[in-house]
């Protein structure tokens, strides 16, 4: 008899798949997106919010702001504290940078197996990044991406990164 209910107790916790994994935690976590099973995005996440990110299913967490003192300082130790791959490309602002979407790029292709939250301040950062990503190494269409786009931010309130994005694409179709 108590070996039954050990049993049954172990099935009542054991998670199931990643269907047991829930973004709920996130919910208040700014901008955030889920985009697939594998890829979410989102503003700056707080210390308390780490916990969160990891019970969501992310085993890696991608920071594209630079580092603030009052934002982010320790967020790499809290990240991998908790058991998580930590990675900071700390992307300009004012100046996005061919150079670090190919960096982007090539950490996104060598963690392609893993679940990836990308994040910075706003998400406006990320979502861009993350648009670019899918559209010219992911396969997927220029209006599905576009969709989760504009759900955080219209890129082309930006000069700096309208341009930004049309030289990636010119860059990727030659």
């Amino acid at each position: 008899m108590q070996r039954g209910v050990l049993v049954l107790a172990l099935v009542a916790v054991l998670p199931w798949g990643a269907s047991a994994q829930s973004d709920d935690g996130l919910a208040d976590a700014r901008a955030y997106l889920r985009i697939s099973d594998q890829l979410g995005t989102a503003g700056q996440i707080t210390y308390d919010e780490v916990a969160a990110v990891e019970a969501a299913g992310f085993d890696v967490v991608i920071n594209l702001a630079p580092a603030n003192e009052e934002r982010n300082e320790l967020e790499g130790f809290h990240v991998t504290q908790a058991g998580m791959t930590y990675i900071q490309i700390p992307v300009s602002w004012q100046e996005p940078s061919q150079r670090d979407l190919q960096l982007f790029f090539d950490v996104m292709e060598a963690n392609a197996d893993r679940d990836v939250l990308v994040h910075c301040f706003a998400n406006m950062r990320a979502s861009a990044f993350v648009y670019l990503y899918r559209t010219l190494h992911g396969g997927v269409s220029e209006a599905d991406a576009r969709a989760d786009l504009v759900k955080i931010w219209d890129p082309a309130s930006q000069p700096q990164w309208e341009a930004f994005i049309a030289e990636a694409q010119r860059q990727a179709s030659r």
